[in-house]
């Protein structure tokens, strides 16, 4: 008898898993009958992510695939889940007062900072347009919009390089008042392409499209990474995934995430001091914190004379390890970081700047270390 009850649990516990499942399942669709939409074509940061990685995110070819959704995967995959509901309310047309500088796309943190990596400025996987092209804007619960606009950063613009700024931006077409009634019939919903034309563009760019939904008072806010002909103004796309790329009228359900959320990112938490030499300085912040893991961005910022090239380097006091970067070349030797600029972003000005991100995992502390900085 004791051994068939043994024999029993295994079993229960699998019928127990299998359950929940199937709850969070439920949970996901009926969510999705309330849901909202997204820029699919050309996809949006978070859009594109789920698309691409969806069914593998936990994949480990998307550090060398498609570091910037693999950083985004890391620091929330609730972004990407919730793909469709990337909007603030109460904005009241406002936008610029709603949403600061440097979190354009993250709709100012919207969501107690869910969608904060869609922020950070590096090679996320772009689509190749023309310079006439259109957004196709899905809405996936009828909505239909007030109004619907389309920006393109300004000729200079460094998405690999910059966060994305209002002043970074030019409005390229907007279309009014439009019923859902007026957009195309799709798979799950409706869709409309806003036609935009973005003469003088060449290499990379970020489309950015604001979407007054008719309901309540939801502002929608979506960055789009594209290249334009005729040039390229750092940096090309990472090895494509074999996933195929996002269809308008396919565009996903919600699912349920596959590995425990992570908790929201802590509060940033600076290096202690600064440290540099030869003609730069270097600080380090931790822009987000879960359970073994954790994100950090590295500020190098030239001296009073333009620079051609940078390294920082930095020792970890509580044997944290760095797991992937992006923008910069790194290499790790023990619990010392030696960190070299990418081949698009060694040049600053004087008195410039430029990010870095990286990922690593912890335990027990995570105090930032104090970085050196040595200019070329």
């Amino acid at each position: 008898m004791s051994s068939l009850v043994h024999a029993r649990r295994p079993l229960l516990r699998v019928l127990a898993v299998a359950a929940t499942a199937a709850v969070l399942l439920t949970t996901a669709l009926a969510t999705g009958a309330s849901a909202h939409g997204n820029v699919t074509g050309p996809p949006s940061r978070n859009y594109g992510c789920l698309d691409r990685w969806g069914t593998n995110h936990q994949s480990p070819a998307m550090v060398t695939e498609d570091p910037m959704c693999n950083q985004a995967w890391r620091a929330d995959p609730n972004a990407m889940w919730n793909w469709n509901s990337l909007f603030r309310e109460g904005v009241a047309g406002n936008h610029q007062a709603a949403i600061p500088n440097g979190q354009l796309c993250s709709a100012g943190l919207t969501v107690n900072g869910r969608y904060r990596a869609l922020d950070v400025p590096g090679n996320w996987r772009s689509t190749a347009v023309n310079n006439n092209f259109s957004v196709r804007l899905y809405d996936q619960a009828r909505h239909g919009a007030d109004y619907v606009r389309v920006y393109v950063t300004r000729q200079g613009f460094n998405p690999l390089t910059q966060t994305l700024s209002w002043s970074d931006l030019q409005l390229v077409n907007e279309i009014g008042d439009t019923p859902a009634a007026q957009w195309d019939e799709v798979t799950g919903g409706v869709a409309i392409d806003i036609p935009a034309a973005a003469p003088g563009r060449t290499g990379r760019h970020i489309v950015y499209t604001i979407w007054q939904a008719s309901h309540a008072d939801q502002s929608y806010y979506f960055c789009s990474d594209v290249t334009f002909p005729g040039g390229a103004n750092g940096g090309g796309n990472p090895t494509p995934s074999p996933t195929p790329s996002a269809s308008p009228s396919a565009s996903p359900s919600p699912r349920p995430t596959a590995s425990p959320p992570v908790s929201p990112p802590v509060s940033p938490s600076a290096s202690p001091s600064a440290g540099g030499s030869a003609g730069c300085t270097a600080s380090y912040t931790v822009t987000g914190q879960w359970t073994g893991g954790f994100q950090a961005e590295v500020r190098v910022t030239a001296g009073t004379t333009p620079i051609t090239g940078w390294r920082v380097t930095w020792t970890y006091a509580n044997g944290q390890r760095v797991s992937s970067s992006w923008n910069s070349t790194l290499a790790s030797d023990g619990s010392t970081v030696t960190a070299s600029n990418a081949g698009y972003n060694g040049r600053l000005a004087a008195n410039g700047s430029v990010t870095f991100g990286l990922l690593g995992a912890w335990s027990g502390s995570n105090t930032a270390p104090t970085l050196s900085c040595s200019a070329a």
